[in-house]
């Protein structure tokens, strides 16, 4: 799995150009973006030192220094905390293989919640855990291991029910970039990425732009086959106490056709029908 510290630093270097920070361009580029000595002017520090970081040869740089690189190379909050995991990874690898188990209280959040869909997200994007109208609306219970990425671009339903697969994809990828990079030394993160890159080209492509995002709030369409389209909200909440497990809600627009369509499947399901946990 890549996921090293100067596959991102290249990257970023490689949207700026010099012109963007006031440097003059001069010589022929035989990369785009910023050569590592105009970074390294930029950041304040030696040429020599930067290459050591970028190679990942500085395992105990200074918080200073990478406040400065980030800096220069533009990055927002995301890029920088995954800038400080990808340059610690000893301080990263803490509990990556545990197994994941949901709170009881979260699991009863998800009980008293039937008339949204909600469904909690773990490490690697592996679901852990939804309620029936998650299931209706996402079909969840009839992966084999349910995993949002596995799904989007590995499974045969995939991009039919994304009609913005293209946004959804990128999205997926970024957020399992950011994923890795808290514990670069996880095995089964290694298997999953392997996994999805040997099935779809598109996932190596987007893997290669080493871009990472949160997951917070934004649009959800969803091609569902029996109701049509289904247009969503999302909001996630982190859990206090678990910083690796996401709490994900889909809101719909109150006398919108999505909330009339949302009644045509919960109308199907079973009163008592129960939330599935992942085991």
């Amino acid at each position: 799995m890549d996921q090293s510290i100067g596959e991102f630093l290249r990257s970023r270097r490689a949207r700026i150009q010099p012109g963007d920070v006031g440097l003059p361009e001069y010589g022929r580029r035989r990369v785009p973006g910023l050569r590592r000595e105009e970074l390294a002017q930029l950041a304040g520090v030696s040429v020599d030192y930067y290459v050591r970081l970028e190679q990942g040869r500085s395992p105990s740089v200074s918080d200073a220094v990478l406040d400065a690189i980030a800096r220069a190379l533009r990055l927002d909050g995301t890029e920088s905390a995954h800038l400080r995991n990808l340059a610690r990874p000893d301080r990263t690898t803490r509990t990556a293989q545990r197994p994941q188990r949901v709170r009881p209280g979260l699991l009863r959040m998800l009980e008293m919640m039937r008339d949204i869909p909600a469904f909690i997200l773990g490490r690697r994007m592996d679901v852990l855990a939804w309620n029936p109208l998650a299931d209706a609306v996402t079909g969840f219970s009839g992966l084999d291991r349910p995993n949002a990425a596995r799904h989007a671009f590995l499974h045969p339903t995939g991009r039919a029910l994304y009609p913005e697969w293209e946004a959804v994809a990128a999205e997926t990828v970024a957020y399992l970039r950011l994923d890795a990079g808290r514990y670069p030394g996880d095995a089964r993160m290694a298997d999953l990425v392997e996994e999805l890159s040997a099935g779809s080209e598109a996932f190596r492509r987007l893997w290669a732009g080493q871009d990472v995002v949160e997951k917070t709030y934004g649009r959800k369409l969803i091609g569902h086959p029996l109701v049509g389209e289904l247009e969503f909200g999302y909001e996630t909440f982190a859990p206090p106490g678990d910083q690796d497990q996401l709490l994900v809600i889909y809101t719909v627009a109150a006398g919108s056709p999505t909330e009339e369509r949302l009644r045509l499947l919960a109308a199907r399901q079973a009163s008592d029908a129960p939330v599935h946990v992942l085991t």
